[in-house]
């Protein structure tokens, strides 16, 4: 069957998570401009679409700055920046993606990020609603259109940044939640509905809910997935570089680490740990080429498609069959396996950015 165009991102571990053995920290690998920027030209080079630049206020470094000071370097690739609205002043922000997106050639979008003020907690209800106050007066600026904005969490009255995006519209927003709050805010605001992995019954139930929950507000998605990817030659070389990667990992060591994320305790995370635990008994596989592993170590996106170049290629060709039209990779080390997904897999798919 003939297949669109799907868009190929790669991640840059900006939030202090790269490893060669997941749980034990290697001091090349820790987060740094060098470090960071490397994965970023190493996903240029590798020709990938994109690449998610994450943001984790208490881990790594600042995702603004970070793709500000990117963005000249890259030819042809997108940025696809990490924001805790949480953090954030809207009318500040647009400021800063329109600024961004002007250095990088207009090809900034952004994944907004429901977060709270760090040292703060808001409840989950105020605090979504907040996000979808925040991606209107993004989008209503950025469109460049004049605000005037009388909500719960901001009272703005606004012309628009003096200087806006190239395209003169507001860049693709990316957004994820499993939560019954994530998917009304993700329903009413947000272009690109991100989900982590499950199996492929859970993920085609998530795409039939949010595609309704849009059509009430009279809006369309489009879905996009997030996963890590261990590629080889085979699947029995495949299987043992997923060994490998947790051969190190102590129980408590990978329970610290996933309790320091400030999304530790969310319904997406939640769902993660539900999935790996199922997999149990299977030696961490969810379902054929779905290895949960990861998530032994790692809070949020917690399992991989593991196999030769041919069985994970099939396996992103079933989700673009279910209507997932960008994903999001990533892999450990994640210059590494970028390079590895690039040689293997990339050719053989017919993608391109989201437009």
């Amino acid at each position: 069957m003939t297949r669109p165009p799907c868009e190929i991102s790669w991640f840059s571990a900006l939030c202090d998570d790269d490893y060669e053995f997941l749980g034990v920290p290697d001091p090349m690998l820790r987060s740094s401009w060098e470090h960071c920027r490397d994965i970023v030209m190493q996903a240029e080079a590798g020709g990938f679409d994109n690449i998610l630049l994450p943001s984790g206020y208490e881990l790594g470094i600042d995702t603004t700055a970070f793709a500000a000071g990117i963005a000249p370097l890259l030819k042809r690739m997108r940025l696809l920046m990490a924001v805790r609205i949480g953090e954030m002043w809207p009318p500040q922000l647009a400021r800063q993606i329109a600024t961004i997106d002007r250095m990088l050639g207009g090809r900034l979008t952004v994944n907004i990020i429901s977060s709270d003020m760090p040292g703060e907690k808001l409840a989950s209800a105020p605090r979504y609603a907040r996000t979808v106050e925040a991606m209107s007066i993004l989008k209503t600026m950025l469109n460049g259109q004049p605000l005037d904005h009388d909500g719960e969490f901001w009272k703005l009255k606004l012309d628009p940044p003096r200087i806006g995006t190239l395209s003169g519209k507001a860049p693709q927003l990316y957004f994820g939640g499993l939560s019954e709050d994530a998917r009304e805010a993700a329903a009413k605001g947000c272009d690109v509905f991100l989900m982590w992995p499950d199996k492929k019954e859970t993920i085609a139930a998530i795409i039939a809910d949010m595609t309704a929950r849009a059509a009430k507000y009279g809006r369309t998605l489009r879905y996009g997935y997030r996963a890590h990817m261990i590629v080889r030659d085979t699947e029995t070389e495949a299987r043992a570089a997923a060994d490998r990667l947790l051969s190190k990992l102590d129980a408590a060591t990978g329970d610290a680490i996933r309790a320091k994320s400030l999304d530790s305790t969310s319904v997406g995370v939640q769902a993660q740990a539900a999935l790996r635990e199922a997999a149990a008994a299977d030696d961490g596989y969810a379902e054929a080429n779905l290895w949960t592993g990861v998530g032994r170590a790692r809070s949020g996106c917690g399992a991989a498609i593991v196999g030769d170049p041919d069985q994970v290629l099939a396996k992103l060709n079933d989700y673009r069959d279910m209507g997932i039209e960008a994903f999001i990779l990533s892999g450990y080390p994640h210059a590494a396996e970028a390079d590895l997904f690039a040689r293997h897999v990339l050719p053989k798919i017919d993608h391109g950015p989201l437009v």
